[in-house]
């Protein structure tokens, strides 16, 4: 059996699931409302302020399934009640972050200035202070487009290993290679 699969999701006050034809599970809450497809072969069962997943056989397939929509459904509850946030740091000599509204405009090294447009269902900040990295910080509902879009900055300008310059998430741990080894 899967151990995520098995746990019931607790429905928080003031957060209402609803399961609708073709498996569809919307959540809506304080701070919006989110959808979620669900395959056919997961049942999705609201009852007594939990939601329960059950699954058909023990394939893998269902297996897998099984636990992967516990957690995305839990995602929801979490997005329409707290929220989420991501933040970014840029490393690197020159490297700077400014947004109006939801354009993210950074200067990363390269020879001219990069334009990012963010998603509106999402609300972005900067902040550079003296002395201190530049901080990118992703807000929003939805888990897995905080997490796309945090992955497409990161990928503008990766970390590299030698001097650790780039675009990392805040607390993340580059290994550092050793540079040449100097002359005879």
């Amino acid at each position: 059996m899967s151990r995520i699969g098995k746990k019931s999701i607790t429905v928080p006050e003031g957060v209402t699931i609803t399961v609708g034809k073709d498996n569809v599970v919307t959540v809506k809450g304080k701070n919006g409302e989110l959808k979620q497809a669900i395959d056919r072969d997961i049942t999705v069962e609201v009852k007594d302020g939990h939601v329960y997943f059950t699954r058909p056989t023990d394939q893998i397939r269902h297996r897998a399934m099984h636990g992967l929509y516990r957690a995305l459904v839990a995602n929801l509850v979490k997005g329409v009640t707290d929220g989420f946030q991501r933040k970014l740091e840029l490393i690197g000599v020159g490297f700077k972050a400014a947004n109006q509204g939801n354009i993210l405009d950074l200067a990363l090294g390269y020879s001219h200035n990069i334009i990012f447009e963010v998603p509106k269902e999402l609300k972005v900040t900067t902040e550079q202070l003296k002395g201190q990295n530049p901080i990118i910080t992703l807000e929003g509902i939805d888990k897995q487009l905080i997490g796309q879009v945090a992955a497409k900055l990161r990928s503008l300008r990766k970390p590299e290993p030698y001097k650790g310059k780039g675009v990392r998430y805040v607390g993340e741990v580059v290994r550092k290679k050793a540079g040449k080894a100097a002359g005879k």
